[in-house]
């Protein structure tokens, strides 16, 4: 790699004698997580000091199995961020779903799946219960598969044999 090639990379790696030494310990020992891994093998290859090799992304991604993208990542984290921050997983709360049911919601819902059913059926759908949430405005809108994993999430169905209220018995031996 020229130097030409290296000025023009926007985060550029350097990394100590100590850094190396902790991320070669990383790969080397004990059981750790694949991602981390990864991050500490692109940080090797990108290490542009002495003791690095300095290699592009789209080498450091051929020969990982990942994508420039990854490696481009890495080396921004690391610069911005530091050399710890750069290892770990960061997790973002704007990629998880917010829920639909909060606690009064998924008691409101418990209550309703717990009364007498609607005239004209035996027993509350998870189709119906959906019309009925939505009706009632307990939740501007809720899928039939929401209402199912809330249900059992509280486990409390009428058509478990253990709402978690006792053991369960055992069964004499034949």
């Amino acid at each position: 790699m020229t130097a030409q090639q290296v000025s023009v990379k926007k985060y550029i790696v350097k990394l100590s004698a100590e850094e190396r030494e902790q991320l070669n310990t990383l790969i080397r020992t004990g059981k750790h997580r694949a991602r981390q891994l990864m991050k500490a093998r692109i940080l090797l290859k990108a290490d542009v000091s002495e003791a690095g090799e300095g290699w592009s992304d789209s080498q450091i991604a051929s020969a990982l199995d990942t994508t420039v993208n990854t490696v481009a990542r890495t080396r921004q984290r690391l610069v911005e961020q530091g050399f710890e921050a750069s290892l770990t997983h960061q997790h973002s709360p704007a990629s998880a779903r917010p829920r639909i049911f909060d606690g009064v919601g998924e008691a409101k819902l418990l209550a309703l799946a717990c009364s007498k059913p609607p005239k004209g059926h035996a027993r509350w759908t998870l189709k119906l219960l959906e019309t009925a949430v939505v009706e009632l405005n307990i939740v501007d809108r809720a899928s039939d598969n929401t209402i199912g994993r809330t249900l059992k999430k509280t486990c409390s169905s009428l058509t478990c044999k253990s709402n978690g209220s006792s053991r369960r018995m055992a069964t004499p031996p034949s």
